[in-house]
């Protein structure tokens, strides 16, 4: 299966008003307070000591606002942060705590090596042509660090926890989930083996 760049496009194009709009409005230092329950997953920083809770610190705050409400509209679902996220009742307090976290020292990776490392590498850099792969640099940059926070449709993912990471592009394999733009990284998941998903979460849990 080959993914049309152009429907992509037209689906980040219609997706992104929506995402942008999001974004605006957060004050972090009344979110610190606010997210106080937050914390107790993704740690007071926005580091989390758990590695099946992703990492927040430096996150584009529209991502994480949009995440929220996505959990809240049930458009995502899990057993932790659906029924947290309900607690969220206000928007202001919800751009306040996303600010918050956004505004945090993003994590950064201890680097990583081996024969996983390096085929996760590839991945991430070149994508696998013979199976319609999209290299992830193409979104989530060379670093991982995404595009800009002006354009959160491509999130931060350096640093994040491999576990976390796995488990993400299990679920848009097997369609658990299902909330991203245009359906870009499901379809990339559909065609991601079990080996590449934890060859591209080794290497960008070093980045």
């Amino acid at each position: 299966m080959k993914i049309s760049l152009m429907a992509v496009l037209v689906g980040f194009a219609i997706s992104a008003g929506s995402t942008f709009a999001l974004a605006a409005g957060g004050d972090a230092k009344a979110g610190k307070e606010k997210s106080a329950l937050c914390q107790g997953c993704h740690g007071e920083k926005g580091v989390s000591a758990d590695p099946t809770f992703p990492n927040l610190a430096g996150q584009f705050a529209g991502y994480i606002e949009k995440q929220v409400t996505d959990f809240q509209q049930a458009k995502r679902e899990n057993e932790t942060m659906s029924p947290m996220a309900a607690t969220v009742t206000s928007k202001q307090d919800l751009k306040d705590i996303a600010a918050y976290f956004a505004a945090q020292k993003p994590v950064k990776g201890k680097g990583s090596s081996g024969s996983k490392a390096a085929a996760g590498k590839k991945i991430y850099m070149k994508g696998n042509p013979k199976t319609g792969v999209y290299g992830c640099k193409n979104c989530h940059g060379d670093t991982g660090k995404g595009r800009s926070a002006n354009n959160p449709l491509f999130p931060v993912i350096s640093g994040q926890h491999k576990a976390y990471t796995i488990a993400q592009l299990t679920n848009m394999k097997t369609g658990k989930r299902s909330n991203d733009p245009a359906g870009m990284m499901s379809n990339i998941a559909k065609l991601l083996s079990t080996q590449e998903i934890e060859a591209v979460a080794e290497y960008v849990s070093g980045l």
